[in-house]
Order: structure tokens, then sequence, then C-alpha cells
């Protein structure tokens, strides 16, 4: 797999490079203008798109946003992406009101050395995620005819059969970004650990995590469930949960796990349980075992946090995907703060593995440089630990 350095050592002087980002950010809900609430993802591709601006590439930035229905949708543009990408590099960057259309191509014609160009979303046109090859081929045509070197940098999208993923890169001569490096790198390290190794699963459902639980518990020495999905596995176990959430028809798979791993699957011994779902509700903390009926858990409770805490502790290297409660709420982030606070202090190999775990590092304030390695990309970890072959990252190695 070319990187790169390969390309800059080429040299790219002059030439349009394209490169796949993944700027798919969250933004507060309902504001207006729309406020991005973490541009973790933005900063993460700054150092692809510094260095091949300050070596005189003519750079076309791609990415999707959301979930638009393969048409324009204004809810989900990237003109506040492209703002904020202004911000960031401390340069201009044209932005494109539309993907391949006569904006795009205008731009695109008029792009000078050393100068950023961002499209707009690449899912306003359904040839992007079309499951029909032909279409997302002829899509992908028009996004290769911009450039002379694609450059595959959006981590977060290469598990995604998509055109600008999978496609693109088989019409142009194609590279991996520095970013797609570094987390394929890391992602090697993980899959052949130091030990002990501890992974801390979080998130609302177990089906979402089964492959990767199913993929990492021969290799862990403990499995750590919080989470939403924790209570399906305390059912399991025999415990009421009161209204918290819960999977009933994964309990059968969770008491398979649970016979499977022994002591090496470790649940709450604590959680805290709440009225309602609200930051306002009345909430206090229960055991594990004792949820009142008409209570919900939505975080993990001090005891528990001090279990995993123990466990982490002792690690050579730890995986974290998925939140232990609902961080977003203030009453309801002790549990996520101090696990991610516990893996800070390991002495060894630690990996956030993106998603909403990413998000929580840095919604809490914690300092991202007290982690081995961010992941921009939750569900591309995932299926990578998983051991599936991840389409965008094919196709930079052909």
């Amino acid at each position: 797999m070319k990187t790169l350095d390969d390309l800059l050592g080429e040299g790219v002087s002059g030439r349009r490079v394209l490169v796949r980002a993944d700027l798919n950010v969250p933004f507060e809900k309902d504001s207006d203008p729309r406020v991005i609430t973490d541009d973790g993802r933005i900063r993460a591709v700054l150092p692809t798109l510094v260095a091949l601006r300050d070596a005189g590439a003519r750079v076309i930035v791609m990415s999707h946003l959301g979930r638009p229905k393969g048409a324009p949708d204004p809810a989900f543009t990237l003109e506040p992406v492209a703002e904020r990408l202004r911000e960031l590099l401390g340069s201009a960057v044209v932005y494109a009101e539309d993907t391949v259309g006569p904006g795009a191509e205008t731009a695109v014609a008029a792009l000078e050395d050393g100068h950023v160009l961002l499209l707009e979303n690449l899912r306003f046109n359904a040839g992007e995620t079309s499951k029909d090859a032909a279409e997302r081929e002829a899509f992908a045509a028009k996004l290769a005819a911009f450039a002379d070197v694609y450059v595959g940098d959006g981590f977060g999208a290469v598990h995604r059969k998509h055109a600008s993923v999978y496609d693109v890169p088989a019409l142009l001569p194609h590279y991996a970004g520095g970013l797609v490096g570094r987390e394929v790198e890391v992602l090697k390290k993980v899959s052949s650990p130091e030990k002990p190794y501890v992974v801390v699963l979080g998130g609302s459902k177990v089906s979402d995590k089964l492959a990767v639980i199913e993929a990492l518990l021969p290799q862990v020495d403990r499995l750590l469930i919080g989470g939403g999905m924790c209570f399906t596995f305390l059912k399991a176990q025999g415990h009421e949960v009161g209204k918290s959430l819960l999977q009933e028809e994964m309990l059968d798979t969770c008491r398979d796990l649970l016979a499977r791993g022994g002591d090496r699957i470790v649940l709450p011994v604590d959680v805290v349980a709440a009225s309602e779902f609200s930051a306002s509700a009345a909430h206090d903390v229960v055991p594990a075992d004792g949820i009142p009926a008409d209570r919900l858990g939505l975080d993990i409770g001090p005891a528990s946090v001090q279990l995993f805490a123990e466990a982490i502790a002792g690690a050579r290297t730890v995986f974290w995907n998925g939140p232990m409660g609902v961080f977003e709420l203030a009453p309801f982030a002790a549990g996520t703060r101090g696990v991610a606070e516990a893996i800070t202090k390991v002495d060894g190999f630690t990996v956030v593995g993106g998603g909403d775990s990413a998000a929580a590092v840095r919604t809490l304030g914690l300092d991202e440089a007290a982690f081995g390695h961010i992941s921009t990309g939750g569900g591309a970890s995932l299926e990578y630990l998983e051991g599936k072959t991840l389409p965008g990252i094919e196709a930079l190695e052909k």
C-alpha cells in the first residue's frame, strides 16, 4: 500500500489531489446557524491536507455528512464544515455548492497550486452509496475526472463499499493518507496485543457489539461491559433491570457468552438508576442486582468504576469502545469519566475506538494526549478487529 510519504516523494506541485476525508462531525441540536460540537475528525485529517497544500498540490477534499437520502438536503450541507476547515487551516478553502455538477467543475478548473477546495456532501448523490455497482462506478468516474491522484484518508468510512471509498481508487493512482496509515498500524498492534489485554465495551446494544465480543473473547484477559448493553447481560444472570434498555432476543446469547467467558467478563456491580431519561430526573446509586422496577439504569456506579479501574490498572494493552453511561447528561457522566481516567494511567498501549468514546473524551475535557491513540472510526475499528475485510483498505492495497 503506497502512502502519503510516497506521493510527496514523487512530487505533487501542480497536481490535482482528490482526498477522501471523513468530516462527518456532530452538530448542536436545532442550532441556527449550525454549531459543530466536536471537530475531532476535521482536526485528524489536517496533517494530510497541510502536507499536500504546502507541497503545492491542488487539494480537492470530499466527504459525507449524516445520512441524506441521495439528494441535496440543507440539513446536511458541508458549508459549516468548510468554515471550520478554513479556521483550522488558517487559509482559504473554496466551497463548491454541489459535488460533481457545474459548481464543482468550475471550482476545480479554477483551483490554483497550494489551494484547497471542499466539495458538497457526497451523499447528496445516489451513486455514492448505491448497491448497484454500475451506478456507483458512474458517480466514481465523475469524481475521478477532477483529479490526477487519489488519497484515502477517511478512516471512519473505510468499512463502507461506497463510490468515493472503493471505486474511485480503482480509477486513479492511489495512496493511503497519514491518518489511515496510522489507524491501520494501531489496529494491527491491538490485534496482536501485549498482555494483559483488557477490552472495555459500552454503548447501547449487545447486538451491535456481538461480532467483536466473539472475536475478542479468546484473546482478552478481561472484558469489561458497561453502557446500555450491560443490562441485557445482567438480565441474563437472572437480575431484574427495571425499565433499563433490554434486548430480550439477546438473552440466550449473553448467557452463552457469560458461560464461555467466565470470570474474564466483568459486569457492573452498581448502577445509577433514574426515574426517567432526563438530566433533571430523580436518580440514585443502586446495586446492579437491585434496580427498582420503576427506574432505568443510565450509568455505572462508583463501585463499578473502582472495579473496572482495578482491572484496567494492570493491563499492558487496553481497547475501549463505547461510553459507560449517558455521558451527555451531567448526572450520568461519572462512569465514563472514571473509566476513561483509569485508562489514561495505564503503563502500556491504550486505544480509544472512535465513535461516542472519542466524543466523550473531548466532551468531558479529558487530555487526548493521555491516550495512546484515539480512532476516528468506531465502526471501522470494530470491523477490523472482527477480522472483516474493509473495502476502503482493500482498494488502497490493490
